[in-house]
């Protein structure tokens, strides 16, 4: 316990520290410096059309390893949750992505992220998006309540893999998806072999094999499970595209249709950061049978 809570402690220090760079770049006369990443990493990862269309503070903190809302297929009026939303990037992406009918929200552990996130939405105008202090292997929302769930090379860095997954798919509605970017490691390298290549910070010490991310997943009762390689970040380490889905389900109720019709119960608390108001979600979700 003491080794996982000192690697969370380590990199949320790293996170913390590039918000503050970033924040205190944008007095800059021609706005915040990136925070220092290799080739494999960072905003160069997204078009050109996204990176113009944002405040430069939320580029210049990109810390990622790929373009997760590239890929997760978003719709108008869809419900999208970013795990380890950093300076909001993926986000307000998302947000533009599903429109003023749907809502983006954005999970962080970082104070100084959070913060820099929210003056990012400020500066883009961005009225469908919320930003949530947490940790993701504990999401602060009700369950089957978010049609996506995207997050870029984030789950990586957990300590609880298999928490992260199971919470994943707890807070997916029936028929929701996954689509995240994160680094993979070839089945036959060993985890010591792995922290060779790098550090949790780095985004590649923790990484899980492909064959251990897919079994983590079905673990959880995710479906439809694929994985694909998108660039080498190390040898025998790979950026890639993971994509899974909750399977829908059988129907409803009628009596937990009909609540969840009315009351919104399946939909999730404006201010979910509020424990009262969490617990009182909970406890309606629980009445609507919108729990697992």
């Amino acid at each position: 316990m003491t080794e996982q809570t000192d690697l969370r402690e380590t990199v949320r220090q790293r996170y913390a520290a590039a918000a503050v760079k970033v924040t205190e770049g944008g007095a800059a006369c021609c706005g915040p410096e990136p925070v220092e990443v290799d080739e494999h990493f960072g905003s160069t990862l997204y078009t050109a059309g996204d990176r113009d269309a944002l405040p430069a503070e939320a580029v210049a903190a990109s810390l990622g390893c790929g373009n997760p809302t590239a890929v997760a297929d978003l719709h108008p009026g869809e419900r999208v949750l970013d795990l380890g939303s950093g300076g909001g990037i993926d986000v307000l992406l998302s947000a533009r992505r599903v429109g003023p009918e749907g809502k983006a929200y954005g999970l962080d552990m970082t104070e100084e992220m959070l913060a820099l996130a929210t003056a990012n939405a400020a500066k883009a105008g961005a009225t469908n998006v919320e930003f949530l202090k947490g940790a993701i292997e504990a999401i602060p929302l009700p369950a089957n309540t978010i049609d996506v769930v995207i997050s870029n090379c984030v789950i990586n860095l957990s300590t609880d893999k298999p928490a992260v997954f199971a919470e994943t798919f707890r807070v997916l509605k029936p028929g929701g998806r996954l689509g995240v970017s994160d680094v993979v490691a070839d089945d036959h390298l060993s985890p010591t072999q792995r922290a060779e290549r790098g550090d949790y910070v780095g985004c590649i010490a923790g990484a899980l094999s492909f064959s251990e991310y897919r079994a983590g997943l079905e673990a959880a009762g995710f479906t439809d499970v694929e994985i694909t390689p998108t660039h080498t970040v190390a040898d025998g380490m790979h950026s890639a595209i993971v994509r899974a889905a909750k399977s829908a389900g059988p129907p409803l109720t009628t009596a937990a249709a009909s609540c969840c019709g009315v009351t919104g119960c399946c939909t999730p608390a404006e201010h979910a950061t509020d424990p009262a108001t969490t617990a009182a979600q909970a406890k309606t979700d629980a009445g609507c049978g919108c729990q697992n």
